[in-house]
């Protein structure tokens, strides 16, 4: 149905540089049946990219038609993951212009205009086929080999035919008498796009003669709201060659299009749950960093000039053009999103990352709020931003998302309960643990509780660590946390302090005295 003329995906158009000098507007116009995703959020970039590099306005548009399966609290979640991004729009629900409203439910006075030029101009007709029977058509054409489309039964209906039907009540769509021509149109990232309108069929455009569907609505809108650039998936290029049809026949002049590659699964199928991919939101829940998803969905179908992958918002502004988004699909990694987000935990100020710490070990029932306080619930001990920032700081290196804080973390929280073995280094006995024991008690107990710090620990144990220096520090670690692997003993000291450090070395100190 679609060939595209032209293998170049860095050729540029005549008017593109005007369009662009005088101001573009964008848009990203969702239809809130289900939870804002990954691929989505990569349109919600690549618009706001180019609406900021080039001075633009980036207009957020619902297009809520779809009254049964269109739910509030989709369109939360496209608008809470919008500003959780950090990607900020100049109109929409919320930020109203002469232009608005911005939701599609809330236009139907303005469609009703367009509809009735429509059936003036007689380029419509009303289409009573129950679904039964298109779904017969479908069929038959199918069984055929045909391409499945309207067979146009409706279009030799007389005035007369038609009007008997609207006096019954029957329900009815508009269909438009699509013009059996071809449809050329310059895509400003995969070049001429040419469509056989012939296999499009008469497609509908409105249920009764009041409320339009997608192709429809979404013409009269841009055109309202005076887009002047449609930047969305590839999904959508069949719909454009019907809408430039619908803006030939009222007259409208037409946006330029850029349609972004698909994001891929990495056995190069459209990227599903399948594969890993959830909502933006969910990715939030996990631990996720919006400056690592966003650095993360700009290099999905896009790449700068030189080798870089680090960007910040201001950065990927400056570098981003259309001409070099790529035609072939973008790969998703969830690895490489992985290593990206850890990048990002590591360069952080573990200050900037307390709240959203707080968060997860909150979840996880280690801190409880009451107030303004934070609280151990096993001790009721008040808990400090000093003292969450002291752990982020730990363990952000040995963590990829912020979601596995807590289970890393526990000890910090839960004094640790394990066997005495468990602090048996190597061929020691247990006597030759006794004895460290003992001395990390003497030596750690002779530092003042102002200067426990990593460094004072390492200095003052320093000269009693012989030729192996796991007999001593391997069962300190254990004291403090428990576990096999953890970071090291004097960072971990630090943070917890000199008061909680000697209670732990005297609990795993009386485990040996009762043996």
């Amino acid at each position: 149905m679609a060939k595209n003329r032209n293998n170049s995906k860095n050729q540029k158009r005549p008017h593109k540089q005007l369009s662009i000098i005088e101001g573009p507007r964008v848009r990203y116009a969702p239809s809130p049946t289900g939870p804002f995703h990954l691929g989505a959020a990569r349109t919600v970039l690549f618009n706001w990219l180019f609406a900021r590099k080039y001075g633009g306005s980036f207009i957020l548009r619902i297009e809520d038609t779809d009254i049964e399966r269109s739910k509030p609290e989709f369109e939360k979640d496209i608008i809470d993951g919008i500003r959780w991004l950090g990607l900020d729009y100049d109109e929409g629900p919320g930020i109203e212009t002469p232009y608005g409203p911005y939701r599609q439910s809330e236009r139907r006075h303005v469609y009703k205009k367009y509809i009735g030029q429509l059936l003036a101009k007689g380029h419509v007709y009303r289409c009573f086929c129950s679904e039964e029977d298109l779904d017969a058509v479908r069929q038959d054409m199918i069984s055929r080999g045909l391409p499945p489309k309207y067979n146009g039964r409706c279009r030799a209906l007389s005035e007369q035919e038609v009007q008997d039907n609207v006096n019954l009540g029957k329900p009815f769509v508009l269909r438009v008498k699509m013009p059996e021509k071809r449809v050329v149109f310059e895509d400003l990232i995969r070049g001429t796009i040419e469509f056989d309108m012939s296999l499009a069929g008469d497609i509908a455009i409105a249920r009764g003669d009041d409320m339009p569907l997608y192709n429809l609505a979404a013409v009269i809108d841009d055109c309202e709201m005076k887009i002047s650039h449609v930047i969305r998936g590839e999904d959508h290029i069949s719909n454009t060659p019907k809408q430039i049809v619908l803006q030939d026949m009222l007259g409208l002049t037409h946006p330029e299009y850029a349609h972004l590659p698909l994001i891929l699964g990495p056995d190069r199928s459209k990227l599903s749950k399948r594969h890993g991919a959830v909502s933006i939101n969910e990715y939030r829940k996990d631990g996720y960093l919006p400056e690592a998803i966003v650095n993360f969905l700009s290099l999905l179908g896009w790449h700068p000039a030189g080798d870089r992958e680090m960007f910040t918002r201001d950065e990927l502004i400056k570098e981003f053009s259309l001409e070099r988004v790529q035609k072939a699909g973008a790969v998703f990694m969830q690895s490489r999103l992985d290593w990206l987000n850890s990048h990002y935990l590591k360069n952080k100020l573990p200050e900037e990352l307390v709240e959203s710490a707080a968060e997860f070990l909150e979840r996880a029932g280690l801190i409880i709020r009451e107030g303004e306080k934070v609280v151990n619930p096993e001790n009721r001990e008040e808990i400090s931003r000093a003292f969450i920032a002291g752990i982020v700081s730990l363990e952000r290196e040995r963590i990829h998302k912020l979601s596995l804080l807590p289970e890393s973390t526990e000890f910090f929280f839960k004094r640790p309960h394990f066997t005495p073995d468990l602090l048996v280094w190597r061929e020691m006995s247990l006597d030759d643990v006794m004895r460290s024991m003992m001395r990390l008690e003497e030596m750690l107990g002779a530092i003042h509780e102002d200067e426990f710090t990593k460094e004072k620990l390492d200095q003052a144990l320093a000269p009693f660590y012989g030729e192996d220096k796991g007999a001593l520090l391997w069962p300190f670690r254990v004291a403090l946390t428990g576990r096999r692997t953890s970071p090291g003993p004097f960072e971990i000291s630090e943070v917890l302090g000199k008061k909680e450090v000697m209670f732990r070395i005297r609990y795993a100190k009386g485990l040996l005295e009762k043996i």
